[in-house]
């Protein structure tokens, strides 16, 4: 069984070109954590510890309630098609916050108004992609 992943390496994903805020805001809590949520609890808390398949196996195990003894057999599952990216996150398409996979990998959140954010963009050697536009009725 083929195994995809979501991790990029050297790569700043930077806010989406309609991302509405000019400075990152944190996603509202409702009654249950959204995606998002999860997402920033989890790097937000922790930069540079996790990688994208990471964040986002734990966002599907936590959203479908899989208990802990079935997990691992519902990574084989989660990774056997392709999933969507960070680049799909509401992070950096409606809250305002960029995403660095280091040489490793693994990932931290910047605020579009910080100078690291700022620094990413600015470095050559950083490959540089945006987070998904919105799908916005016109």
């Amino acid at each position: 069984m083929k195994t995809h992943t979501t991790n990029y390496r050297n790569t700043f994903i930077e806010i989406a070109e309609d991302c509405p805020v000019s400075t990152a805001e944190i996603p509202p809590v409702k009654r249950n954590k959204t995606l998002a949520n999860i997402q920033l609890e989890m790097v937000l808390n922790n930069p540079y510890k996790y990688t994208s398949d990471d964040v986002l196996l734990e966002c599907y195990l936590q959203k479908n309630n899989i208990p802990e003894n079935e997990r691992q057999e519902a990574a084989k599952t989660f990774f056997s098609k392709g999933q969507p990216c960070f680049r799909s996150s509401a992070l950096g398409k409606r809250y305002g916050f960029g995403v660095h996979h280091n040489a490793d990998g693994k990932i931290a959140l910047f605020p579009v108004e910080s100078k690291n954010y700022k620094d990413f963009v600015d470095d050559e050697n950083v490959t540089k992609v945006k987070a998904m536009r919105s799908k916005r009725a016109k």
